[in-house]
């Protein structure tokens, strides 16, 4: 018997902090992707292993805030477990060069969020609000 989704609220980005590899992701960079949707949510970035769905999206002043429901069964018990990482999936649209390393990232196409273990960009986290049947 599977349990109730389990909702959650993080940022999966965010605005002027490098991550480890340099990149650093600028305000109105998901613009486009937010305008399209349909933005999926999976495990580990692990192509078809979906853990859910994000019932909200949004750039605001911090980063790219996201709501969503974990109603995968292993993905249910990671975050239990305390798994607590985000990251994006993403093709660089328009960036420029960083003099150190990196990339200033202007413009992505946002191709999916995942619940991860460790994070590029290691204040990417997500919290978990309650259960979604507590939620309303």
């Amino acid at each position: 018997m599977s349990s109730a989704p389990v909702l959650i609220e993080g940022y999966a980005a965010l605005f002027g902090v490098a991550d480890l590899s340099g990149d650093v992701v600028r305000a109105g960079a998901f613009a486009t992707s937010l305008r399209r949707g349909g933005v999926p949510m999976l495990l580990q970035h692990r192509s078809g292993a979906v853990s859910g769905r994000w019932t909200r999206i949004l750039e605001d002043g911090r980063g790219l805030f996201v709501r969503g429901l974990i109603d995968h069964d292993e993905a249910r018990s990671l975050a239990n477990a305390g798994l607590c990482g985000l990251s994006i999936g993403f093709r660089a649209r328009l960036w420029k060069p960083r003099p150190d390393r990196g990339r200033d990232l202007i413009s992505v196409e946002l191709v999916e969020i995942s619940l991860v273990a460790a994070p590029m960009q290691p204040l990417a986290r997500f919290r978990q609000i309650g259960k979604a049947a507590r939620a309303a």
